[in-house]
């Protein structure tokens, strides 16, 4: 009896998927995360759609779920834009007006 060959894919377990979903959402963008951990980042993509939950059977429902989770995105980027706004305006006054001894 012959063995099967081993599989050359990689496997990873569930500790190391949450931790690459984490920084996927912490990271700038996905693809930045997925170089990060030098994987591929179509799987990163397919960890996050299979983490989310799914949508409800009813298509009104649905298309409301979508457009929920579209705005809630949107809103997370104007989050992080608005809070790099506000860093670089305040570094830039610190520049401009130094502490006096």
């Amino acid at each position: 009896m012959e063995k099967a060959p081993p599989s050359k894919r990689p496997r990873y377990d569930a500790a190391f998927r949450a931790e690459a979903l984490r920084l996927a959402s912490e990271s700038r963008s996905t693809l930045a995360a997925a170089r990060a951990l030098n994987i591929d980042a179509k799987r990163i993509y397919a960890w996050q759609k299979a983490a989310q939950p799914p949508l409800p059977a009813d298509p009104t429902e649905a298309a409301e779920v979508r457009a929920l989770r579209a705005a809630n995105k949107r809103l997370a980027q104007e989050l992080e834009i608005l809070k790099k706004a506000i860093a670089s305006a305040c570094f830039k006054r610190r520049l401009s007006h130094p502490p006096t001894p």
